[in-house]
């Protein structure tokens, strides 16, 4: 009996929606559960089908993973969604929360590993600091790798005198232009160790993937795409990050951060993002930057073997020189109609007119619910259209980039935007009859409405 198991709650029943995140997530759990047989079992609930048990889980989204221990449930699942990641974090598990080395050949197979290794080496099984090591590997094992030593010996070679923890960056990113070691001298507290890994853990050029990009969200970063194969050419890899490093590194203490990335992973994102497609740079890297506000740029000139070509990009971005990249529709010849219609190029004309109080509708074309609103929200317009301090517009979402402050992530999804307070944008949420859309804009407008039954001609 294993006693470790992976559950993931969905909705599926025939007669009922099927939920679109069940069926993208299907065929990387089915895979996964197949390559962790023997080791972790995955199971699968359909709560469409046994809602009791999904009800004393706790289930109210879909689908929902939850990881149980011995019987019980253990926590929630909050690792990556591919194959391959569930089987990575999945085998991180089913193992002990910090490995025990007692030879110096564990060591180094340990820390010779393709992710980072937190090793502890402590004086003996009574140490106080060992006991807080292991209660942090506990804790935080889902994200990191631990091991531990009580025969201090082991750690001579790497200059550890007294009980220490050490952080092994993974040998194949190891560069000339930082550490691949990095001492923790600090008191040992799931606190303090926390903040030490997540400071230190990626380093100043990390390995970008699709399991670790949520990470590294929420900083500036300049990433560089190409055919990166850690696997089967580390060398060649190494040769375009060492050079990402070394102009980089000119610039480290400007704010922004830098990571390396397998074109061939990202290339949805990259031609949906930012416009580049999969022979883009040719066998050369192609550079672009996404900042924690959304802005996005991307090096247009050739990356040369010197990194000159870098240094003026970076040069030009500090210097407030380069020209966002905004992925929008052309703007549209004729925008008189009831609704008016939105763009990438034109948000800021239209919805962030300081003079006019702004609802906006952010839509998919496939979306069915966006279809039956429609016809709704062009009542609403129609009746406000002679209001001359009052738009209704829509945007569709998918074929153009959403401004930091709007949070898309379903559609349709409805913001206010009032005059004079465009830097606080509303999320509309009631329902979607003419009646209720009327009595929001009469309690959150800047100026009363003008409701008229029937549209002035133009």
């Amino acid at each position: 009996f294993l006693s470790i198991f992976l559950f993931t709650f969905f909705r599926g029943k025939p007669g009922f929606p099927w939920c679109g995140h069940c069926k993208k997530l299907a065929p990387d759990f089915e895979t996964a559960a197949t390559r962790l047989k023997g080791t972790v079992p995955l199971a699968k609930v359909d709560c469409t089908a046994s809602p009791d048990t999904c009800g004393r889980f706790g289930v109210t989204g879909y689908p929902t993973l939850k990881i149980f221990r011995n019987g019980e449930d253990a926590s929630s699942y909050d690792g990556p969604r591919s194959a391959d990641g569930i089987v990575h974090f999945m085998k991180k598990q089913a193992g002990p929360n910090s490995v025990t080395l007692r030879r110096e050949a564990d060591l180094e197979a340990f820390v010779n590993h393709f992710d980072a290794s937190v090793v502890g080496f402590f004086s003996g099984p009574d140490s106080g600091q060992l006991a807080e090591f292991l209660k942090a590997a506990s804790v935080m094992r889902e994200h990191f790798r631990f091991a531990h030593t009580i025969d201090m010996t082991l750690g001579l070679k790497h200059g550890v005198d007294t009980e220490r923890v050490l952080l092994f960056r993974p040998p194949r990113l190891s560069s000339k232009f930082e550490e691949s070691v990095l001492r923790f001298t600090e008191t040992i507290t799931t606190h303090t160790l926390r903040r030490f890994i997540r400071d230190n853990i990626f380093g100043m050029c990390p390995h970008l993937t699709n399991e670790n990009r949520d990470k590294l969200k929420g900083q500036d970063l300049l990433t560089a795409y190409y055919d990166l194969d850690y696997l089967q050419n580390p060398k060649g890899t190494n040769y375009w990050r060492n050079r990402v490093m070394k102009v980089g590194s000119q610039f480290a203490s400007q704010g922004l951060s830098f990571a390396v990335a397998n074109r061939r992973d990202f290339v949805d994102e990259l031609e949906e993002e930012f416009g580049l497609g999969a022979s883009d740079g040719g066998d050369l890297p192609f550079v672009t930057i996404r900042t924690q506000q959304g802005f996005k740029y991307t090096m247009r000139e050739e990356f040369t073997r010197d990194g000159k070509s870098l240094e003026r990009f970076l040069e030009d971005y500090f210097a407030g020189r380069l020209k966002r990249y905004i992925k929008s529709e052309p703007i549209p010849e004729k925008n008189k109609g009831p609704v008016k219609v939105v763009v990438a190029e034109s948000f800021e004309e239209i919805v962030n007119d300081p003079e006019k109080d702004v609802l906006i509708e952010f839509y998919a074309p496939w979306c069915g619910h966006c279809k039956s609103l429609e016809p709704k929200y062009k009542e609403l317009a129609e009746q406000l259209y002679s209001d001359p301090n009052i738009v209704i517009a829509k945007m569709d979402a998918t074929a153009n980039d959403v401004p930091q402050a709007f949070d898309v992530q379903g559609f349709p999804t409805i913001y206010f935007a009032q005059a004079g307070k465009k830097d606080q944008p509303k999320r509309y949420e009631g329902a979607h009859e003419v009646k209720d859309f009327i009595k929001y804009l009469k309690r959150e407008s800047s100026h009363v409405p003008v409701v008229s039954r029937v549209r002035e001609d133009l």
